[in-house]
């Protein structure tokens, strides 16, 4: 790509009549998919079976094989995911999860709402993963479990939270709902651990048209706790054994994912494809790093920036959408502030400061890649 011609020709038009580009192309999906999505959605129709129908059940197969894990759950949402995973462990009051601060707010939330303490360590700088090396030093006899978040795409150290957790009798969540897909040592995120949850909300890798999730265990027990959870806790029908919540995933929602995923191998190979373009033509720009032993699904392409406003005005003026995730870290936000007040976050503080997100999605063609990197790269050229 030779940035002087394209830079002229995104620069040099009129803002008004520059062509906005989708942040994800979720019309350009469909599109595609139109035919067997329909047509998954049209069979649900005809059955009537809308909670817990013949799909929800083959989505679960098919998942499982997917990753790997013995067992699959599907749910309302990843939110639900983290809160039926809190749930089937059987943690206590005042019971400590070991987190990350630098992610959305779901994470957090759903150990709050367990009735468990959160206690945050910070990330490495440049993968934005929580820092395996400074867990030890926070874990205490309340300690009961550590939730990394395997954040933009790219699943976080998870072999050294296993053995962290090893040694110290603890479970280990991990929250993939960035990172569906993405493969960490030969295998799949949300098979490497007690647990793994992911989202299947719409801009996700693998996303249904509205609210959905799944979480993943090898554990028998764990798995038969979760699909009671779900279910408002009941081993049979008005039989509760336990408490629980409606948290199951809508027939409908499960028709959408078994179309999509007929898809999705390929929407991963473009994915690592469009990333892989995105780090070379970027050149000196700071971006996410990705370990050499695992690789990233790109649920978001993110670069760190300095004067993070000006850099996104330049780009909003050309039709560049942008997105910051995150720009507040949980322990900064007035619902979780005093959670943690020993915790010590510079990294996450400075990231949060620096982060933006570029358009990304399996569609996303050379062309209009090509605008978002001449664009991003003038515009930090222009706010230095």
């Amino acid at each position: 790509m030779h940035h002087d011609t394209a830079m002229m020709s995104t620069h040099d038009q009129p803002t008004n009549t520059v062509r906005p580009l989708p942040f994800a192309d979720l019309q350009a999906q469909y599109r595609a998919l139109k035919t067997r999505i329909d047509a998954r959605i049209q069979r649900v129709l005809d059955h009537g079976q809308y909670i817990m129908g013949p799909e929800v059940k083959e989505l679960e197969a098919a998942l499982a094989a997917f990753t790997g894990a013995r067992h699959c759950i599907t749910v309302a949402s990843g939110t639900e995911a983290l809160l039926i995973a809190l749930m089937a462990l059987d943690l206590r009051p005042g019971d400590e999860i070991i987190t990350t601060p630098f992610t959305f707010a779901a994470t957090v939330e759903m150990i709050v709402l367990a009735g468990c303490k959160p206690v945050f360590v910070d990330v490495e700088p440049d993968t934005c993963n929580l820092d395996a090396r400074l867990i030890e030093a926070r874990i205490t006899s309340r300690t009961k479990a550590i939730m990394p978040v395997s954040l933009y795409g790219q699943v976080a150290d998870m072999a050294e939270f296993d053995a962290i957790a090893a040694r110290h009798r603890l479970a280990v969540i991990e929250d993939g709902a960035q990172s569906f897909g993405a493969v960490y040592r030969g295998r799949r995120s949300c098979a490497l651990s007690t647990f793994g949850a992911t989202s299947f909300f719409p801009s996700k890798p693998l996303a249904c048209y509205g609210d959905g999730g799944a979480l993943f265990t090898d554990d028998d027990h764990l798995a038969q706790a979760a699909r009671e959870i779900r279910v408002h806790g009941q081993s049979g029908r008005y039989r509760h054994t336990r408490v629980g919540v409606g948290g199951r995933l809508d027939t409908i929602q499960a028709a959408v994912l078994l179309a999509k995923l007929e898809r999705f191998e390929w929407e991963l190979e473009r994915r690592a494809a469009i990333g892989a373009r995105y780090q070379r033509l970027l050149g000196a720009i700071e971006r996410v790093a990705v370990r050499p032993d695992r690789n990233s699904v790109w649920a978001q392409f993110t670069v760190m920036v300095d004067q993070r406003e000006r850099v996104r005005a330049s780009l909003d003026a050309v039709g560049i959408p942008t997105a910051v995730h995150y720009p507040v870290p949980l322990h900064r936000q007035p619902a979780y502030a005093g959670c943690d007040p020993a915790a010590s976050l510079p990294v996450s503080e400075r990231l949060a400061q620096r982060v933006l997100s570029l358009p990304m999605s399996a569609d996303l063609g050379e062309s209009d890649q090509d605008r978002v990197v001449t664009a991003l790269i003038e515009a930090v050229a222009r706010s230095a």
